[in-house]
């Protein structure tokens, strides 16, 4: 059985208020180092990751440096882990997009699976690169555990794949900060979900 901690970085400014933050490079705040360091005591304490990959944003990088320092090993990069480029609407408020482009910023919230942003990906894209990490981690590490440090929509993309769910679901799923998925894989491709979006190690933090 493989099984694969799925996590986000940790706080960065731009999340509350919100922009389209995607390819920026956001430094993690003291709060989100804060929830980095939980986040790596939790794993350590209770598994044996043998690979740690991450986005190659640095709010990733970091994040998932402190989860491989914390077990003892080495974190790696890997770009289809990188967040959706939202080109043109990239580092742009919400209220500046929706009064700017109405119709595109209402189909992102209705119809997410139809919507390219101007210059960048669409959650197809998304898709795409992230199944090589998802197959990278199958094929070369079977019954190990394996750390993978995402963002929110890379990590709703992952799940909504190993659950069978349609990119029309996006907003179904919730992606904290530095929080915790949890997900077994058995030799045969049977797919197990034992938790979604846990932060119960930040609730003291």
């Amino acid at each position: 059985m493989t099984r694969i901690l799925l996590t986000r970085h940790g706080h960065v400014e731009g999340i509350r208020p919100a922009r389209f933050r995607g390819r920026a490079e956001l430094p993690l705040t003291e709060r989100g180092l804060g929830q980095a360091d939980a986040l790596a005591k939790r794993i350590a304490a209770n598994w044996e990751p043998v690979a740690v990959f991450t986005s190659p944003l640095q709010r990733c990088v970091v994040t998932g440096g402190r989860i491989a320092k914390a077990c003892g090993i080495k974190g790696e990069v890997r770009d289809g882990l990188g967040d959706i480029d939202y080109g043109a609407w990239q580092m742009r408020t919400h209220d500046e997009v929706k009064a700017e482009s109405p119709d595109a910023y209402r189909q992102w919230y209705s119809a997410p699976h139809l919507t390219r942003f101007p210059k960048g990906e669409a959650l197809q894209d998304v898709m795409a690169r992230t199944t090589d990490v998802l197959r990278e981690v199958l094929q070369h590490f079977p019954g190990q555990t394996v750390v993978l440090v995402g963002h929110d929509s890379v990590n709703r993309v992952l799940l909504m794949q190993l659950l069978d769910m349609p990119l029309a679901a996006y907003w179904r799923l919730v992606q904290d900060p530095c929080t915790l998925n949890e997900i077994e894989v058995s030799a045969a491709g049977d797919v197990v979900v034992q938790r979604v979006n846990d932060t119960s190690h930040l609730d003291q933090g």
